[in-house]
């Protein structure tokens, strides 16, 4: 081969070249084809089809002209595509099951919701709606670009002026490249409602949008089930619509029952809804029906379920919409092109978008007929000149040897313009007589006038937005009709939230897993010493261990011994009396058989990114292990849980609190003794972390009984024990310790008080629940307990039976009423075991003298 012929051989990376081609058609794709522009809400087919109409001369009050003729037009003009595709395009723009506002007058078969094809576009007649002509209207004012055709012989528009929102009144849909879009036809008396209220208030919320837009309103009518799709695809721009067919029961003469069908979704084929039911019917999957009609005719649709005589009505249709296409769904996905590029746009941005377009023709209107003005009164203004000196006028054009010089004599003798002296020697001799000259004075002033109001448009922003409004008001007066599409809200639209007061109730979970919330009011205030009152229905072998209280419309993180979390609003619980046994927990949420809970808290709010970030989850185990996270990890709820804390074989979970990063922290143990050191301490980790040593547990029956985050500075520290001994502390009795040491002595145990079973922070305006192992309650104020030194052995907050022993100690908020009940005489406890007091010297009131 020569040297030469290898010169115009350049070599290319095959995966380079393939990128780059198909990125290119990827984009022609998106671009040029299957998007919409948000502007004039058309694809480019749809665009050129009736601009090609509009040149063809079918507007809405001429004759039809064959659909070949026009098919022809766009085609060998505008669009170098298949016949098959312009010509299905134009069928679809005049379906009135189609489009909500059809912008193409048929004459001829063009198909029928039943799936039938329309006939050959030789067949079939067609000219513009008058509202398709509304999106022309001013295209010959400058008021659009316009670009080369495929071959540069013509110009076409890159766009459409729109006078009426077309994409929000017929929507849109289109399979891209990498993307589709699918948007929902709307009631244009709504749309512009919301137009008027956007230009009114730019700051306008969706929410406030929503009042005038209410709803897609589909061509075909029928129900959309459920508002929570509508509202998700108002603002992002997506969600999914629940469509049902319209039904009514009718009642023949022989009492048989029918469901008739008026209306069904949108884009689903009649014949082969009803051809799918009968399918079902005969293969038993829905039951009830006995006969199949389609009665539809040019009065409208009817299709007829004849029941059979046991038949319930509700159920049957209840079973249709599940079963077959008389329930459906519309999946909204707003996508558009905004300045050649695809964005998911929301209700208003779309509405933003329209506004913008529509002022950027009515700024491009007005300058056209501003430059078309002062070209028409400066020829006017030559016009009087040369009626103001007509003789001079005609004598010049008589010795004048040409026009030329004619034209060149009148500039130069009576100072004018090119324009005007062409425009002089234009002028016909009639409008020399004295009422012509007076028409063209009125001309000329109203001229002036005319351009004094097109700069004062210009000029003024709010001027041209009243335009816009004005005319979208004509439009609406025009063409505006009753909503199709009716809203049927479902039980997913309610925030049972907003329909249940925030209020606080009881929480009880048993030690056998049952749950139940407890309106307050149901525990009232008792003095200390008290014998208590029932609180639960229990088993033999169940009793309470966890009692506190929270908002119904909070989030209860529950914690198991197996270190899982799950949440639980606590409006879901189900409510019970104070004597309920309640509902098993397992029957809530997805909680192990082997696994029990450990703790619950409650928090406010987890979309809060501030809250969830500046407060953290504090865990102890029962071997000692402490660990912090932050609550922003446990704020993804899931419906089969999460693991909150890497447990150890021989450990669980026993407490968890919420803290806000300035707590500090005491942790006691069942010997009687505590560890204070502050939050800071513990480094926060991550959420399946196993955490770090807390307290320093002598003795293999030693075991941590509880936490507390201390987080406010009147707070005392309540210390109860097994056998119903109990005291009040300050924080300062509990000197600061390293986390991981032994403690101090945070009460002095005897056999007589046993073991401690809990440690709480209270202030004088709580009240304590105290509950025993046989379903005893007791509610008694916090301030009745004394505060007594740390090393004391306090004084007996319940009478317990014999072999009965204290289970849980909560606190709760004090309410305001309070019932009297038996109480009983305290009993103090004598000092004579507590060798701590007198080997450290610490002076403790005898509680006998209480």
């Amino acid at each position: 081969m020569a040297q030469g012929e290898n010169e115009n051989i350049i070599p290319i990376n095959i995966e380079d070249e393939m990128r780059g081609a198909y990125i290119d058609y990827s984009m022609s794709v998106i671009v040029s084809r299957a998007l919409p522009d948000v502007r004039d809400g058309l694809k480019p087919v749809h665009r050129r089809i009736l601009y090609g109409m509009q040149e063809l001369g079918v507007s809405h009050n001429k004759p039809y002209k064959k659909s070949a003729r026009i098919v022809g037009e766009v085609l060998g003009k505008y669009h170098p595509h298949g016949d098959s595709a312009v010509y299905e395009t134009l069928v679809r723009m005049a379906q009135t099951w189609s489009l909500r506002y059809p912008l193409v007058d048929p004459q001829g078969n063009f198909g029928s919701i039943d799936g039938d094809n329309p006939a050959a576009m030789r067949y079939t007649e067609a000219r513009l709606r008058r509202i398709a002509e509304e999106l022309l209207t001013d295209i010959n004012k400058e008021t659009v670009d316009f670009q080369l055709n495929f071959d540069d012989t013509l110009k076409e528009p890159i766009v459409l002026p729109a006078k009426i929102p077309a994409l929000l009144l017929n929507g849109a849909s289109g399979i891209a490249v990498g993307m589709a879009t699918n948007m929902a036809p709307h009631n244009l008396g709504e749309v512009i409602d919301g137009i008027h209220a956007y230009i009114d208030n730019n700051d306008i919320t969706i929410p406030e949008l929503m009042e005038h837009i209410i709803a897609p309103d589909f061509p075909t009518g029928g129900i959309i089930y459920g508002y929570n799709g509508v509202k998700a695809a108002f603002e992002t721009g997506r969600g999914r619509v629940i469509l049902r067919g319209k039904a009514t029961v009718e009642t023949k003469a022989s009492g048989k029952e029918m469901i008739i069908i008026n209306e069904i979704p949108y884009q689903v084929n009649k014949a082969s809804m009803v051809e799918k039911t009968a399918q079902l019917i005969n293969e038993k999957k829905i039951d009830g029906i006995s006969a199949i009609r389609d009665e539809s005719d040019r009065q409208g649709m009817r299709i007829v379920y004849e029941l059979k005589k046991d038949a319930v009505p509700n159920v049957v249709l209840n079973n249709l919409y599940k079963h077959t296409q008389l329930q459906t769904s519309f999946s909204v996905n707003n996508v558009a092109l905004v300045n050649g590029r695809p964005f998911t746009l929301n209700l208003k941005e779309l509405i933003l978008h329209y506004v913008e377009h529509r002022h950027d023709v009515v700024v491009r209107r007005t300058q056209y007929e501003l430059r078309e003005a002062e070209k028409r009164a400066h020829i006017l203004e030559g016009y009087l000149v040369a009626l103001d000196n007509i003789d001079e006028v005609i004598q010049l054009i008589r010795d004048s040897k040409d026009p030329e010089t004619a034209r060149n004599g009148l500039m130069e003798k009576f100072d004018l313009t090119e324009i005007q002296a062409r425009a002089i020697l234009d002028m016909r001799l009639q409008r020399l007589t004295g009422m012509e000259r007076a028409k063209i004075q009125q001309e000329y002033d109203e001229l002036m006038k005319l351009i004094e109001e097109l700069k004062d448009i210009l000029a003024n922003k709010d001027r041209r937005m009243q335009i816009i409004k004005d005319e979208l008001e004509e439009i609406k007066n025009r063409y505006n009709d009753e909503r199709r599409t009716t809203i049927e809200h479902n039980a997913e639209d309610f925030n049972y939230e907003d329909m249940i007061p925030n209020e606080e109730v009881v929480i009880t979970v048993s030690n056998q897993g049952y749950i139940k919330r407890t309106v307050l009011t149901e525990y009232k205030s008792q003095s200390r010493g008290g014998v208590g009152s029932r609180g639960v229905s229990t088993k033999e072998d169940d009793y309470t261990v966890y009692l506190f209280t929270a908002l119904t419309h909070n989030y209860l993180l529950i914690f198991t011994d197996q270190g899982k979390l799950f949440w639980l609003k606590t409006y879901a619980i189900p409510e019970g009396s104070k004597t309920s046994k309640g509902r098993p927990i397992q029957n809530l949420i997805n909680i192990e058989s082997t696994d029990r809970i450990r703790s619950i808290i409650q928090v406010k709010d987890l979309g809060d990114v501030d809250y969830i970030n500046n407060n953290n989850i504090v865990m102890i185990t029962k071997k000692g292990i402490i660990k912090k996270t932050t609550l922003e990890q446990y704020s993804r709820p899931r419906t089969n849980g999460i693991i909150a804390l890497n447990i150890r074989e021989d450990d669980q979970l026993l407490n968890v609190e919420l803290t806000n990063g300035d707590a500090n922290i005491v942790i006691a143990s069942s010997s009687g003794r505590a560890v204070h050191f502050h939050e800071s301490n513990v480094r926060p980790m991550g959420r399946t972390a196993t955490g770090v040593k807390a307290i320093n547990l002598d003795g293999e029956e030693n075991h941590v009984i509880g936490m507390v985050c201390v987080q406010r500075e009147d707070a005392t520290l309540l210390v109860v024990t097994e056998k119903g001994y109990g005291k009040r502390s300050f924080l300062s009795e509990y000197r600061i310790t390293n986390r991981g040491g032994k403690g101090v002595k945070a009460m002095n145990i005897t056999e007589k008080t046993g073991g401690l079973v809990a440690i709480k922070e209270v202030v004088d305006t709580d009240d304590l629940m105290i509950i025993n192992r046989s379903g005893i309650t007791i509610r008694t104020p916090a301030e009745g307990i004394r505060v007594m030194g740390r090393a004391t052995q306090g004084v007996r907050l319940i009478r317990l039976n014999e072999n009965d022993e204290i289970s849980s100690v909560e606190k709760i908020e004090n309410i305001e009423t309070e019932e009297p009940d038996s109480t009983v005489e305290d009993e103090g406890t004598d000092n004579t075991n507590d060798s701590e007091n007198s080997q450290t010297g610490e002076n403790e009131e005898n509680p006998n003298k209480e």
